[in-house]
């Protein structure tokens, strides 16, 4: 049985964890970070729900398999790749536009954002179908 403590910190913690992973996510095509350490640190936050709870409520809060999660993010890589041969260019070929965001200016988006969101849908699939196995074979 968890701790009442670890109980009571894992909704903050969790936040917290989602918080730094769409950070690192999103700074990742800029900076060191990006879809697998945004992956792994929001699978996190998931595996610490499994330890303070148990697997059946993780995966109602989770609501998707993390199966689909993986087919999902391969498919997003694929369809950013597939944005460069169609704009002429070569497969994974990075294609950037602005859009214009309120009260930001000009934002630019491109294909190795989507790339990026693809790798983070992967990771975190993978983790978590790891992790909620063994959790399951464990109880």
């Amino acid at each position: 049985m968890p701790s009442v403590i670890l109980r009571a910190a894992t909704p903050v913690l969790m936040v917290l964890l989602i918080i730094v992973s769409i950070y690192a996510l999103l700074r990742g095509h800029l900076e060191p970070g990006g879809g697998f350490v945004g992956g792994l640190i929001i699978a996190s936050a998931f595996s610490l729900h499994i330890l303070a709870y148990d697997v059946p409520s993780t995966r109602v809060l989770l609501r998707v398999a993390p199966q689909t999660l993986m087919g999902l993010g391969l498919s997003t890589i694929l369809l950013s790749g597939v944005i460069g041969l169609v704009a002429g260019g070569s497969f994974l070929q990075g294609v950037w536009a602005t859009v214009p965001a309120p009260g930001l200016g000009d934002v630019a988006v491109g294909t190795p954002v989507l790339f990026d969101v693809g790798v983070y849908a992967v990771v975190m699939g993978m983790v978590l179908m790891i992790l909620l196995m063994a959790a399951e074979m464990d109880s």
